[in-house]
């Protein structure tokens, strides 16, 4: 058993801390316990053990050891890692699909309580597959843009069409090495095929596979999924919003959402707001319906609509120790199954809604987006049910949240920076040219209790805006910033690089860009692809100075998102453990498939993968990285003494001088 860590080994939050606090007081487990109770395999976290088949598991802990049919380490760590990927891109996708179907069932007036919300962003969308839109209704163009999203996960030949979406020569250099995704479904069942017995056996072959399904998420499932959250959700721009337990409102029913599917979340926004909702609350004694978000759910509704989110990943249970919670309700991705076990305690109940989700002992309320606003009113009629069982003794809400500003999409960063008529990323691509920003810092991914929550994320955030480096982040990552009170724009500009505070002030955004959900990666994308379009920083993704990282990771979506940012030509570093680490004390050759996923994958596609515990490496890593991108543009080299004299704070430092000093200050004259 490893050493019970301490309060403040656990989190960083005050809030979890307290919490986590409460749980202790109370005799309650939590991820935080059993992840110091459960002892990580060694051999299986090293990624030596293969149970692909009934000879299995077979262990590999000498050196040259192979498995029963012969296979090598190097064999059998490409094949758990690319089975890994599958299984990432697989979620992610599976979620685009389903967000097709239902662009489908919209556009046909079949799914109740949806509607069109971005009209422009779907004309937009539909142009770039060719998608006639002059004179046809928003209903014709989205029936189309459907038929061919759907199409896309089970077509067997050809090119996905949003791969048309990447830099020119990015397509080329994918078609020249026969990656270029041919359906979403057929790359993860063939992933499934090559790694069981007796297929493929050269690691450098299976992990060229791996990229093809990664491309096939993140150019495929993940961007028809953000595409189409748009179109029917709107497309974020920034609003007001709050973060963290303290959001959780004793004199109300508190009704948590997580998971990963924004249909069901956004009509359960809209069914809190119905006058129906709201007097069935107050007849049951509460002053209304109190909704958070959980996880990348939270991210959906609050870059869009401004609810708040109760936490991240490793809030979910801690909501739950508040006792104020009348129903958390998920559908897909990172819940945890002990969330039923700890609700025992108090009187939440937890509601599973999806098809594909069942946890035993949890409520179940199926959802389906033909009756959508009918049955977001039955969960949340079920919840406020439930107002009467709480115990206010019980009750324990900390009382710590933060203010931020989230909803920064690539169409409203590029509106921001160049304004109505002229929005361009120009001025972006000017202030890193120009050395006022250093580089683009994309920081994602999950909590994992294994490490101190949110440490990794916001020591790694903090330290590279020091250094003038700008950062959008998603997902879990989004959320603890958020936390920090890192999303406001005003927050911690004294701790930011004079170059990056110029931009801030001057444009009016926060050091860290709030960005949206897990699956909103693709928007980085997006934003690498047009900074690449407007020149100036090379005519490929590889060539920004950008770096993503995800120092808490502990998803198998993580590792498919690694893996397509690496083939789009970006620098992934991930903190926490490798999975295909092998123990070199004992295998001396049990790095082979770590240095192809770094040195073999930027030889081919000028990005790569490295595994990197340490925070202070991780950022000088970056830092080296986003140096040499500058270099090799034949940039100015990062020179902070020239920035930081303009900008709002300057012209309030000009403001106190005397007349005579401040003349001078401005011109350059001499006092009278």
């Amino acid at each position: 058993m490893a050493k019970k860590r301490e309060l403040h080994e656990y989190s960083t939050d005050p809030a979890a801390q307290e919490m986590l606090k409460r749980a202790e007081e109370l005799g309650i487990s939590t991820a935080f316990t059993r992840a110091d109770d459960m002892v990580p395999c060694n051999i299986g976290g090293a990624g030596m053990c293969c149970k692909q088949c009934g000879m299995g598991p077979c262990r590999l802990t000498k050196d040259g050891q192979t498995g029963v049919c012969g296979a090598t380490i190097d064999t059998i760590q490409a094949r758990n890692l690319t089975r890994a990927i599958a299984a990432g891109a697989a979620a992610h996708s599976d979620h685009g699909r389903d967000m097709a179907f239902l662009l489908k069932a919209t556009a046909n007036g079949e799914a109740e309580g949806y509607m069109i919300r971005d009209i422009a962003k779907l004309r937009i969308v539909a142009s770039k597959y060719d998608i006639p839109i002059e004179g046809r209704s928003p209903e014709e163009i989205a029936n189309d843009l459907a038929d061919l999203y759907i199409a896309q996960f089970g077509q067997q030949n050809g090119e996905i069409a949003p791969i048309r979406r990447a830099p020119k020569k990015r397509q080329q250099l994918w078609r020249e090495l026969g990656v270029v995704p041919r359906g979403i479904d057929r790359e993860v069942v063939e992933c499934l095929h090559r790694t069981h017995i007796g297929d493929d056996q050269d690691p450098e072959h299976i992990l060229q596979h791996a990229i093809r399904t990664g491309l096939a998420d993140g150019w495929g499932g993940s961007m028809i999924a953000t595409d189409i959250a748009d179109i029917l959700f709107g497309t974020p721009a920034p609003v007001i919003g709050q973060a963290n337990l303290g959001v959780i409102k004793e004199n109300m029913v508190n009704v948590i959402v997580h998971g990963h599917e924004p249909s069901l979340s956004e009509m359960i926004v809209a069914a809190t707001q119905d006058p129906e909702i709201i007097e069935y609350a107050r007849k049951a004694g509460a002053d209304g319906v109190n909704l958070s978000g959980i996880c990348c759910t939270a991210n959906e509704i609050l870059m869009r609509q401004g609810i708040p989110a109760a936490g991240n990943f490793l809030h979910q249970e801690l909501a739950i120790l508040t006792g104020a919670v009348e129903a958390m309700v998920v559908d897909v991705q990172c819940i945890m199954q002990a969330l039923v076990d700890l609700a025992r305690n108090f009187h939440t109940q937890i509601i599973t809604t999806s098809p594909k989700v069942r946890i035993k002992g949890a409520t179940h309320i199926e959802f389906d987006e033909h009756k959508a606003l009918t049955i977001a009113k039955e969960i949340l009629k079920t919840a406020i049910d439930n107002f009467k069982n709480r115990d206010r003794s019980k009750v324990h809400i900390p009382d710590i949240k933060e203010d931020l500003i989230p909803g920064f999409s690539h169409e409203y960063i590029n509106y921001m920076l160049g304004g109505s008529y002229r929005a361009s990323f120009r001025p972006l691509n000017d202030a890193i040219m120009a050395g006022r920003i250093r580089g683009v810092a994309a920081i994602v991914g999950c909590n994992n209790p294994r490490s101190s929550q949110d440490y990794l994320h916001n020591k790694v955030v903090r330290e590279l805006l020091k250094q003038d480096v700008l950062v959008v982040q998603t997902g879990c990552g989004a959320i603890a910033a958020a936390k920090l009170g890192l999303m406001l724009g005003e927050a911690g500009l004294e701790q930011v690089g004079p170059g990056l505070r110029e931009i801030c002030e001057t444009v009016g955004i926060p050091p860290v860009l709030h960005m949206g959900s897990c699956v909103d990666n693709t928007r980085i994308l997006t934003v690498l692809t047009q900074m690449v379009e407007e020149g100036g920083l090379g005519d490929d993704i590889d060539q920004i100075p950008a770096v993503g990282l995800a120092p808490e990771w502990m998803s198998e979506k993580a590792l498919a998102i690694a893996t397509y940012c690496v083939a789009s030509g970006a620098y992934v570093i991930f903190g926490g453990a490798s999975p295909i680490s092998g123990m070199p004390d004992r295998v001396s050759d049990s790095d082979a498939v770590l240095r192809y996923i770094s040195e073999g994958w930027e030889k081919l596609y000028g990005g790569k993968l490295e595994f990197v515990p340490d925070p202070d490496e991780m950022i000088r890593r970056t830092l080296e990285h986003i140096d040499k991108k500058r270099a090799a543009l034949g940039l100015p080299e990062y020179d902070p003494s020239r920035f930081g004299r303009s900008g709002d704070a300057r012209m309030l430092e000009l403001e106190a001088l005397p007349l005579e000093k401040k003349r001078q200050a401005i011109y350059g004259l001499a006092a009278d």
